[in-house]
């Protein structure tokens, strides 16, 4: 396994010289930016002492957008202009959030392809622009307190996030004037602050449900070695999600129905969001509500009935951790700790059903908020050479596997999932036809053995392949994933050398379904996708076959009789009708039978073609150089 040495070549300096450098928890809900100073690892608060820094953005028409607490508590006066919870649409498309954001009190601009926009007063705004907004008031804040500026940083995004996610947050950090030194999966960055202050080895879960993405990852620490063993989770699931929850049964107890007024739902969800965190430490919080008719509707959401609303989504959270141990080949016994990330485990509901799964009290020593920003500030400081004796490494695994596709519409994983990063895979494929010099090389994301099932990355061309029969030519696929988890594909004929190859820039366009189900399915499809494929590489196999077998009748049908044909040509037969069914031993045997049939053809071919080559030879001038 190959070892991933937190020290990059041109960042060290002189033990004197300390440069600046923070790591940011760029959150859902709040976010955070930590740096290390005088050996520890702390979070930066702004002038009037808060730490948390709302992600939240107010558009104006005329003066420029608002950052933060007073932006959250215009949200109600102006929920279009005032945007929340952008987290959960980066790197989503248009028509995606239109179908799947009905919650979201935001106008979006059309449904063309490409990245969703939202209508502000200060015009159309995209994710990486809001959150772009965000970082700038964090490396502001950074700045000022540092006294200088910054060298780099680090950010930290879900485990879960794929491509499209991770490059829209990097654009996010560019259009803010930060250089990344590196993306850290949040779940990575909350245990090298834990295994760094504890000196705690073994096996950790680290349970991250924060605002709006929940991650599950397994991790073994080991003489400071962070080796991510398996990752799971949700990249839309989180506490925005309870807020739903309990604003919709505000909405119903009051009688509004779907309350389709944007002031509304922003203030049933302000008021929802209220309500769960008081329910963290007290029985039941207070409701009131003024209704559309100028009525004052007032109830106790009680902790019972708090519990009764999230216990789905937190049945949804503990299902991941299940599998996430099952991909690291553990029983939850065997996990030492199980530490606890994000704001919204604090609920208590969320901590006993976790200790109830993993028979262990968690661990929330450090504040669930602060956790990430504070493991991504000690990675930066590493990264840029202030600790340059630091001998700590850090392993992580992407979430989902990669690979392309291949005939029959099936994928081929060049590297599987939990594939430990940065990493460099190749496998060799070939022609299907004779002399094709062609080959369009499909890059794919997904667990499915399908391409209609898995995510499509890119497609690139591979021209210049000499024209050969078929399987003769053989192509190189090479699949190279960075430290960031972003994705680099080449193809090259190896007997001339010539190659292609395409940087995965990811369009705009992953459904959440696709996020949230992509394992989910399959495993809830496992034997039906082994039989699919089954299938699909028996049918692919009769086609070759018959293509073969049609080239050679061609070329040599005088070898054969009457009969002899009839009895080829009637296996084929066979092959074409069972080709289009749906039973892949059937489609297996009667290419065996047409096999039989056709040994004897086959055997004629080959000694017509050893007489031609002997023609005009004595066979001592073949056995002369042995």
């Amino acid at each position: 396994m190959a070892f991933l040495q937190i020290v990059e070549p041109g960042l060290s300096t002189a033990p004197h010289q300390h440069r600046f450098a923070v790591g940011i928890d760029l959150g859902t809900t709040n976010s955070l930016v930590a740096t290390v100073r005088s050996g520890s690892a702390e979070t930066l608060p702004d002038a009037s002492g808060s730490h948390l820094l709302p992600s939240v953005v107010r558009y104006f028409a005329d003066q420029p957008p608002q950052v933060g607490q007073k932006a959250r508590d215009s949200a109600g006066d102006d929920p279009l202009n005032t945007i929340a919870s952008i987290k959960r649409l980066m790197g989503r498309g248009r028509c995606d959030v239109r179908r799947t954001g009905s919650h979201l009190p935001y106008e979006f601009a059309g449904c063309e392809e490409g990245m969703a926009v939202l209508k502000t007063a200060a015009g159309e705004v995209s994710p990486v622009a809001v959150s772009a907004e965000v970082l700038k008031v964090l490396k502001d804040r950074a700045e000022s307190a540092l006294g200088g500026e910054l060298v780099g940083v680090v950010i930290t995004v879900p485990a879960y996030f794929d491509d499209a996610q991770r490059q829209a947050t990097k654009d996010a950090a560019y259009l803010a004037g930060l250089k990344v030194l590196r993306l850290l999966n949040e779940p990575t960055a909350a245990a090298v602050a834990y295994g760094l202050d504890r000196g705690s080895e073994g096996v950790h879960a680290i349970y991250d449900l924060g605002g709006g993405t929940f991650d599950i990852s397994i991790l073994h620490l080991h003489h400071g070695v962070f080796e991510v063993m398996a990752t799971g989770g949700d990249s839309a699931l989180g506490g925005d999600d309870m807020d739903h929850a309990i604003a919709e049964w505000i909405l119903v107890q009051s009688g509004v129905g779907d309350g389709g007024d944007h002031h509304l739902v922003r203030q049933v969800l302000e008021m929802a969001r209220i309500a769960k965190e008081e329910l963290t430490t007290q029985a039941s919080a207070p409701l009131q509500l003024t209704l559309p008719n100028g009525a004052v509707w007032q109830e106790a959401l009680t902790r019972a009935t708090f519990d009764s609303l999230i216990d789905p989504l937190v049945t949804r959270t503990l299902h991941a951790c299940q599998r996430t141990l099952r991909d690291a080949g553990l029983s939850p016994v065997e996990v030492k700790n199980v530490v606890l990330v994000g704001g919204a485990t604090r609920v208590p509901r969320v901590r006993a059903r976790v200790a109830e799964l993993f028979g262990r009290e968690p661990i929330a020593d450090l504040d669930p908020d602060r956790v990430v920003a504070l493991g991504a500030a000690i990675q930066a400081d590493i990264l840029v050479g202030n600790k340059p004796a630091d001998e700590m490494l850090l392993l992580d695994v992407i979430p989902l596997s990669l690979g392309i596709e291949t005939m029959g519409g099936l994928v081929e994983k060049v590297i599987p999932r939990n594939t430990t990063i940065p990493v460099a895979r190749s496998q060799d494929f070939t022609t299907f036809k004779d002399g094709q010099t062609a080959m369009v090389i499909r890059v794919l994301q997904g667990e499915r053995e399908l391409v209609r099932d898995c995510r499509s990355l890119a497609r690139f061309e591979l021209r210049g392949i000499p024209p050969l029969v078929a399987g003769a030519a053989r192509i190189r696929v090479t699949f190279q994933v960075d430290a960031d988890g972003l994705l680099n594909v080449s193809a090259q004929e190896l007997s001339t050398g010539v190659r292609s190859s395409v940087q995965v820039k990811p369009s705009y366009g992953l459904t959440e379904a696709e996020v949230e189900q992509m394992l989910r399915d399959s495993l809830d499809h496992a034997r039906e996708d082994v039989d699919v494929r089954n299938l699909r590489e028996q049918q692919v196999e009769a086609d070759r076959v018959l293509e073969s077998l049609a080239h050679a009748l061609s070329a040599d049908a005088a070898l054969l009789s009457a009969s002899e044909r009839n009895v080829i040509d009637a296996a084929a037969a066979e092959v074409a009708r069972l080709r289009h069914g749906t039973d892949h031993r059937a489609i297996h045997g009667v290419l065996e039978q047409l096999e039989r049939v056709s040994q004897e053809f086959a055997a004629r071919r080959m000694n017509r073609s050893i007489q031609k080559v002997l023609t005009g030879h004595r066979l001592t001038e073949f056995s002369e150089g042995i």
